[in-house]
């Protein structure tokens, strides 16, 4: 029997907050998973498409950021081959409308738990 390590699932998390990012970069790696960061919508679609069929399993976004917002990088994401989990502040339901629009798979409004996060991920990355 070998001891390898499983394969990690990466998680990309987009949000233009510093201090959101940190938060959900520990609470992911705390249960082994690889997180890369993005500080706003363009760097994002950057690279979604630098690592474009490689990954992430999926997009923790969130919604309300300057440029291009977190509705918009949803919709231009390949809903077939990565989950998108939407982070905001909003808990209005025309904002969580328009996510599920755009491709989201899950919604969590701003302050979420830790419990809350990782159940959303986990359930969208068996």
């Amino acid at each position: 029997m070998s001891d390898a390590e499983p394969i990690k699932r990466v998680v990309l998390v987009v949000d233009d907050d510093s201090a959101i990012r940190r938060v959900v970069r520990t609470v992911l790696e705390a249960d082994n998973f690889e997180v890369v960061e993005a500080a706003d919508g363009p760097a994002a679609l950057l690279l979604l498409e630098a690592i474009n069929g490689r990954g992430p399993d999926a997009v923790v976004l969130d919604i309300m950021m300057p440029g291009i917002d977190g509705i918009e990088v949803c919709r231009r994401i390949d809903h077939d081959s990565v989950k998108v989990i939407m982070l905001s502040a909003r808990d209005d339901q025309e904002t969580k409308d328009e996510a599920a629009k755009a491709g989201a798979d899950a919604y969590l409004t701003k302050p979420f738990s830790a419990i809350e996060l990782l159940d959303a991920v986990e359930k969208l990355t068996p």
